[in-house]
């Protein structure tokens, strides 16, 4: 590889735009480096995945359209939340950054959930943008075999059906083994609020607006999606006195497994909360004519799941209030984040609407509420490693791959940045299924179903939630994250020994009787629990409902001393014992079925008795196995009846081995 200081201009007759001069060519000439692999990107995916590559040994070069965006977060002001704590959860224990990062920038920290099942309890925390900002950028300025580069990638350069490098506007080429997209909502972004429209990136940054159209060239299907974003309002021009305070909680829990809890216990500052009332919504329909969400000037599809005010309005009648949250946008500022507001309505209309919001009542706007529209892929042209079918080491992640989300782009960028660290060092991609991790979850849902709209994740959305909670990640996953070569020996060490403390703990309390003497009886009186009529053992007290671990203590003075989390860990699983038994034969089941494999370049018209939109389909789709195919729309449970009875013909047929038939 030519390193930084020995890249040169070079004459190359490749280039393309020669100059003709005096009956003779001019060859143009253009920079010229090589890398292991480019990431093309350098917001929340983008940061993910030039870590994972850097850190696994390849030189990586990470392009961004200002060093100034390096995991910008333009939206709202916080990582985590329902479902979403669980992927940043899931991150850091396969050896991400973004749970370490916001460790140590956030200034408030809320599980949310918390009066439900742990299987839904989620971590949401309050960032100072500016410092997640800065942080990020000096640790990926920091890191060894990374290089960051402010420049437009214009082109991607493919030569029979694989990846080779990519082209910058300003003609310079990076040749690489493999190429990670992660461009987020940049790609002919367009930034929209009644009547104007201005063809900008998220906060008034450059789009990216040439490298569409060489994807398009190298035959990807691409989509218009749009997302959009509250004002930002003068903290000085708020009246909190007539909303409700919402405060951090008492016992920071961390987002990293590696953050010492001690170091994450400081002072927090205040959220409010407030509502829309029908003055509100009467103003929004009076002006739905100037909305271009409704007019027809904004293009893109935006996100179900987290829409604008004016689609609440519409869509919800019988609502007479919504809620807004006032969030600090970070300790460097006095702009406040509305969310629960966002907007592409005029920005007459928008003061309006937002004064008439008990506190707002003599707001100032510091940024207009926004949509934007942008480029991103149609997500079946992935394979599960987040790779493109057609184009060999060509890899993409986040917001590009129609998904909306700092959390949800930070997964998929890691996980394309590690496989296309694997497709270069020769080793077979990880993929996380449905039943290892939420993560598994949602790019199983991008490759596989049609997603019409940017896909938000949800703890509906997962099958086996009990099993994938995000107090567990660092079980299931560390291994995982060793094994790939991103979490440390010290790390996978500790969680070792967690799960064996865990195990040992629960065999013990299986095996300590308790009678049902006066003492114990009293204090089963005290915490409103029935009285023995025969000895338990303190495993059948802790499933109790009212009791716990924790405050059976008093009858169990032997115990050993155990850490917080490993505590967590013997509750849950003894409380919930016979669920999670439940789901694990569920999972043995949908294994099964994903254990049958299927061919790729399968013909499925060759295959009778299949229904003509399932041959479609699963031509379109080429699921990599028979549970993949299953959850593909327009294959039905008979179709997949089919292809087991083709399978198993074929295997008895002495056709060899079934993945080579199918």
């Amino acid at each position: 590889m030519k390193s930084l200081e020995n890249s040169v201009w070079e004459n190359n007759s490749d280039v393309e735009g020669n100059w003709k001069e005096a009956g003779r060519n001019i060859i143009m000439p253009y920079l010229e480096e090589s890398y292991d692999v480019v990431v093309v990107g350098a917001g929340h995916a983008g940061c993910e995945a030039a870590l994972a590559c850097a850190r696994l040994g390849l030189e990586t070069i990470v392009f961004t359209v200002s060093v100034d965006s390096i995991a910008l977060m333009p939206c709202n002001p916080n990582i985590g939340g329902s479902s979403k704590g669980h992927l940043v959860r899931e991150l850091d224990a396969l050896g991400g950054e973004m749970g370490k990062n916001i460790d140590k920038t956030f200034i408030q920290s809320k599980m949310l959930n918390e009066s439900k099942g742990p299987a839904v309890h989620s971590l949401r925390a309050q960032a100072d943008k500016q410092d997640y900002s800065r942080r990020m950028r000096h640790t990926l300025e920091n890191t060894d075999h990374l290089t960051i580069r402010q420049a437009e990638v214009s082109e991607i350069i493919v030569e029979d059906h694989k990846i080779t490098g990519v082209k910058t506007y300003s003609g310079a080429v990076y040749h690489a083994k493999a190429v990670v997209l992660a461009t987020g909502t940049y790609l002919k972004a367009r930034c929209i609020y009644g009547d104007v429209s201005n063809a900008t990136g998220p906060n008034g940054l450059q789009p990216a607006n040439h490298l569409t159209d060489s994807l398009i060239a190298n035959g990807i299907e691409m989509f218009r999606f749009k997302t959009g974003t509250p004002a930002r309002a003068d903290r000085r021009s708020i009246d909190f006195s007539k909303m409700e305070e919402q405060f951090g909680d008492k016992r920071v829990v961390p987002f990293s497994f590696s953050t010492d809890p001690e170091s994450v216990q400081k002072e927090q500052v205040s959220c409010w909360l407030t509502y829309t009332n029908e003055e509100t919504h009467q103003i929004i329909r009076d002006n739905l004519d100037r909305s271009p969400l409704f007019s027809g000037a904004i293009e893109g599809t935006g996100p179900r799941y987290c829409p604008s005010i004016e689609d609440k309005v519409v869509k919800f009648p019988d609502k007479t209030r919504h809620q807004v949250f006032i969030e600090p946008e970070g300790l460097y500022t006095n702009e406040m984040y509305l969310g629960g507001m966002s907007s592409s309505l005029p920005e007459d209309v928008q003061y309006a609407m937002y004064r008439t919001v008990p506190g707002l009542e003599n707001v100032k706007i510091v940024r207009n509420a926004y949509a934007i529209e942008y480029d991103c892929i149609n997500a079946r042209q992935l394979k599960a490693s987040l790779e493109f079918k057609e184009i060999r080491g060509l890899f993409s992640g986040g917001q590009f791959n129609g998904s909306s989300g700092y959390e949800e782009a930070a997964v998929q960028g890691f996980m394309a940045g590690v496989n296309a660290a694997r497709e270069v060092l020769g080793k077979e991609p990880i993929i996380l299924d449905r039943s290892q991790a939420y993560i598994g979850v949602l790019i199983d849902d991008l490759v596989t179903k049609e997603n019409h709209e940017p896909y938000r994740m949800m703890t509906s959305r997962a099958e086996y939630r009990l099993l994938l909670r995000q107090d567990n990640a660092d079980l299931r996953l560390s291994p995982i994250g060793h094994e790939i070569g991103l979490v440390s020996d010290a790390m996978y060490e500790r969680v070792l020994w967690k799960e064996k403390m865990i195990e040992e703990e629960a065999k013990r309390l299986e095996k300590i009787n308790i009678g049902a003497g006066k003492e114990v009886q009293e204090f089963l009186e005290r915490h409103g629990s029935t009285p023995l009529k025969t000895a338990a053992t303190l495993a059948e007290l802790v499933r109790r409902p009212e009791l716990s671990y924790e405050a059976l203590a008093e009858l169990d003075p032997n115990r050993p001393e155990l850490p917080e989390d490993v505590i967590e860990q013997i509750n849950i699983n003894i409380k919930y014992d016979g669920y999670i038994r439940r789901q694990l034969q569920q999972v043995a089941q949908f294994k099964k079925m994903e254990s049958r494999k299927l061919d790729e370049n399968f013909d499925y018209s060759t295959v009778g008795s299949l229904r003509r939109e399932a041959v479609q389909k699963l031509n379109l789709y080429k699921p990599a196995n028979i549970g993949q195919a299953s959850r593909i729309a327009g294959v039905s449970p008979a179709d997949i009846s089919v292809l087991l009875v083709h399978l198993e013909q074929s295997r008895h047929a002495g056709h060899g081995e079934e993945k080579k038939e199918l």
